[in-house]
């Protein structure tokens, strides 16, 4: 694994959904660093990734209600340990579950194991609400798949944050777990 500065010199062989990545970053001017690796399908894998990266990567969940009309993605430091009780009490939602396949790639276009923030550059609808623990907010940089677990990418939080999501036109919740 060798870390990279931007886009891929060859994108004929990447999906059309990492490709967009690349470009609405590019278009935005945020920079970013690129390491790509064997999928990444948990988040054991992605420790050896991070001292590459030397960012952390954050546990992208997404999450829905009991109903299946009301969908989250949270994001978290790896270490924390996610519990339905203490989100569902400062978002006002009961009986929190993990989305399934089908919602991931409707809303965000990801499949499992490479559910991502920027993911939310798919959700035009939205359909997905951001849920962000407080520390993730903290660090210099954030870890994260381009929507695809075979590349993993490094950027500043403040442009996710700022630049990203205002292009996106998303909103994000902070918790605290």
């Amino acid at each position: 694994m060798t870390l990279q500065h931007g886009r891929p010199e060859n994108m004929t062989e990447r999906l059309k959904k990492e490709q967009k990545v690349y470009e609405l970053l590019d278009l935005l001017h945020i920079e970013y660093d690129r390491v790509d690796h064997e999928p990444a399908m948990h988040m054991d894998v992605c420790e050896e990734i991070d001292k590459v990266l030397k960012a952390a990567t954050c546990k992208n969940l997404f999450l829905c209600n009991r109903q299946k009309t009301d969908f989250y993605l949270l994001l978290i430091p790896r270490e924390k340990i996610f519990k339905t009780k203490d989100l569902s009490a400062q978002i006002g939602s009961s009986r929190l579950s993990f989305g399934t396949a089908d919602y991931m790639e409707e809303f965000l276009d990801v499949t499992p194991g490479s559910v991502s923030i920027l993911g939310l550059m798919n959700d035009t609808d939205h359909r997905v609400r951001l849920l962000v623990d407080s520390d993730v907010l903290k660090e210099e940089y954030l870890g994260c798949h381009p929507c695809i677990n075979t590349s993993s990418l490094r950027l500043k939080t403040k442009d996710i944050f700022n630049t990203f999501l205002n292009a996106v036109d998303h909103n994000m919740t902070e918790v605290h777990l």
